[in-house]
């Protein structure tokens, strides 16, 4: 006999532990964003499934943005530091959260590995978060903004699979735009599949192989940080010297 699985009661207490959790959590991204802020520092929370491509681009971004701006980087990995070595590539300071099998990042996490950092010397933190399209939905990090990555090889309908991530996306980034017509990429169904789970949510593409995009994503991140800063235009903070 085939059909839906029949659903399964939370045990008791659950929803009250994820509800304390979440609030918890809450309550410290929403200090640490105010704590960033008023030093300078927008952070982006970075989230993909794996594969996406994710490490590659902020490289890249990263490359372009230190000697400009000036850019930190956060990098959850269940294990290994492989991935903040490839980012230290950049010239950036980074480091690493290992969270142990845990299949998200927490606000109190970022936190800890903020400890006798100085990033307001950055005007830029990256926090590359677990891959994952689930977990990390839930849990805010304090960051001025949520960029969700997808690649042109994931499917067009990737938004419509995982619609918590992408409704709560502030910007959704295409990734290996350069594969877009190997892949049979079909860009207006990718498209329309994102508007219907967050209508009006900007979409760029990008290549961190050819460099397509990039500028374009730069120019969005400053706008971002410029906004929530309280920056109008043609008060950007300059850059640091």
């Amino acid at each position: 006999m085939t059909g839906a699985a029949p659903a399964v009661a939370a045990p008791p207490g659950h929803v009250e532990l994820a509800a304390s959790v979440l609030g918890h959590n809450d309550r410290l991204a929403r200090a640490l964003r105010e704590r960033l802020e008023a030093s300078g520092v927008a952070m982006f929370n970075v989230a993909s499934s794996p594969g996406s491509g994710k490490t590659r681009l902020l490289e890249a971004l990263l490359t372009r943005m230190v000697p400009a701006y000036g850019a930190a980087a956060l990098v959850g990995d269940l294990a290994t530091d492989r991935d903040a070595r490839r980012l230290a590539r950049s010239g950036a300071p980074v480091r690493q959260i290992v969270t142990d099998g845990l299949c998200h990042l927490e606000a109190a996490m970022v936190q800890d590995h903020l400890i006798g950092w100085d990033v307001g010397e950055c005007r830029y933190l990256f926090v590359e978060n677990v891959g994952n399209l689930v977990c990390p939905a839930a849990f805010d990090l304090g960051e001025a903004a949520r960029l969700v990555l997808q690649s042109v090889t994931e499917g067009e309908d990737k938004a419509l699979k995982y619609p918590p991530m992408y409704s709560s996306a502030d910007l959704v980034v295409i990734t290996k735009s350069d594969l877009a017509e190997a892949a049979e990429f079909e860009r207006e169904a990718c498209r329309a599949a994102i508007h219907e789970v967050n209508p009006g949510v900007a979409i760029l593409e990008t290549s961190a192989k050819t460099g397509a995009g990039l500028d374009d994503l730069v120019r969005a991140l400053v706008h971002i940080r410029d906004d929530a800063l309280g920056l109008g235009p043609g008060r950007q903070a300059a850059p640091p010297a």
